[in-house]
């Protein structure tokens, strides 16, 4: 390997998020697969945000709100387990809110996944919502799970990648389609309305553009390829008029997407793109959303 190229990452562990919604459900048991492939443990929590209610809230409302979570923390393991014998699976009652509770879970090296709507503590995804909040505020990759569950495999996982500035989170990508066994599809994009009004020459230029697009893409591909020999590893730059548009699309040909945020600071909090927030709505299998500056653990590092 050359000196230049960093090591190749391992996944970590995975905590998914429950609640008593079919949504939820189904990211149980995609999140028991995915810890199943990367041979790591399965965390299952449940907020039920009883600090912020027990002001106001009686002493056997909050008992109860307890035993629901037991209850459903119990019925989800056992789905995990049948299906997946030997992952190890452990139970999490929080008493913070679902945000709070998923990062804590979380630490700084685990996948955060949730299903795409929910009830209580994971309400329908929507602005605002808590699965937004948690993929807007993480420090860690989030995967929300979109798609029908029983949806033919493609054996592909997809990247939209930006720049060749995003090599650290690609190997993310690169570490996730290695583990699913399964081809890595960089796709960029560029969009053509950037540049109405701007050149005279908007179509020679959209050309130019799309060229140093496609030599950026390819020469993140034969890195990516370096590090992983056995991977395989295709690049696509495609044009269009609506960046979410073409990526959405992209979701139906597709096992997983992943792709890197640029968070924007709004108010108090951390906002996602309007790109990030078409995939989260209309995305056609699970996207996975990596934060700025996350790098995984390279292999062997604890």
């Amino acid at each position: 390997m050359t000196s230049d190229l960093p090591d190749p990452v391992e996944l970590g562990p995975v905590v998914v998020g429950v609640d008593a919604s079919p949504q939820a459900r189904a990211a149980a048991l995609w999140a028991a697969a995915e810890a199943d492939l990367r041979g790591r443990p399965l965390t299952v929590v449940h907020g039920t945000d009883i600090d912020g209610r027990s002001v106001l809230t009686s002493a056997e409302t909050i008992q109860a709100l307890r035993d629901t979570a037991r209850d459903l923390l119990d019925d989800t393991a056992d789905a995990v387990r049948e299906k997946y014998p030997d992952l190890t699976v452990t139970k999490e009652i929080s008493r913070e809110d679902a945000v709070t509770s998923l990062h804590a879970a979380a630490g700084d090296r685990g996948t955060i996944v949730v299903g795409s709507r929910g009830l209580g503590g994971f309400a329908a995804l929507t602005l605002g919502s808590v699965g937004l909040g948690v993929a807007a505020r993480t420090a860690v990759p989030v995967t929300v799970v979109r798609g029908e569950p029983d949806r033919p495999r493609t054996g592909v996982v997809t990247a939209a990648v930006n720049s060749t500035s995003d090599l650290d989170w690609l190997l993310i990508a690169a570490a996730e389609a290695r583990v699913h066994q399964a081809s890595l599809r960089l796709l960029s994009v560029t969009n053509v309305l950037a540049y109405v009004g701007r050149f005279t020459t908007m179509l020679d230029t959209v050309g130019e553009i799309t060229e140093e697009k496609v030599h950026e893409t390819a020469a993140v591909a034969d890195r990516i390829r370096k590090l992983y020999p056995d991977l395989t590893v295709t690049h696509d730059v495609e044009t269009g008029t609506s960046v979410p548009g073409i990526l959405v699309e992209a979701t139906a040909l597709t096992d997983l997407l992943v792709m890197g945020t640029r968070n924007r600071v709004l108010g108090s909090g951390a906002a996602l793109g309007r790109v990030t927030h078409a995939l989260l709505h209309h995305g056609h299998c699970p996207v996975q959303i990596i934060p700025p500056g996350y790098a995984a653990t390279a292999d062997g590092d604890s």
